[in-house]
């Protein structure tokens, strides 16, 4: 069994990172001034909105929101097939887990196998 940490994409998590700021504007300059505490826990939660997102957005491993255990089926062979073999080796040099001569090297091993 495999665990898999589940997360925004780079892009979603920019989008919602930009719309955050937004609402943290909007609750210093507007929520708060008008509705008092409400504007406070308004302004606070956009600025933890806006956390989660910036550390998914600017971190290499970024934010999980949960965790995944998947079991591989049966069916399955056990190396998988060619496409998911190159991405998840694309997914290690992402996640800078190996370098890019190391991704480069094994990918044209793997696009070297018999298909």
């Amino acid at each position: 069994m495999n665990r898999y940490r589940v997360k925004p994409s780079k892009g979603v998590s920019l989008l919602a990172m930009v719309m955050g700021i937004a609402f943290v504007v909007i609750g210093v300059t507007v929520i708060m001034p008008t509705a008092g505490a409400f504007g406070a826990i308004w302004t606070a939660g956009a600025a933890g909105i806006t956390i989660f997102h910036a550390v998914n957005v600017f971190s290499v491993k970024g934010a999980s929101t949960y965790e995944a255990d998947v079991e591989l089926g049966q069916t399955e062979q056990p190396g998988g097939n060619y496409e998911d073999k190159i991405r998840q080796l694309h997914r290690l040099k992402e996640d800078d887990l190996i370098t890019e001569e190391d991704y480069q090297a094994k990918k044209n091993e793997l696009l070297g196998e018999k298909w």
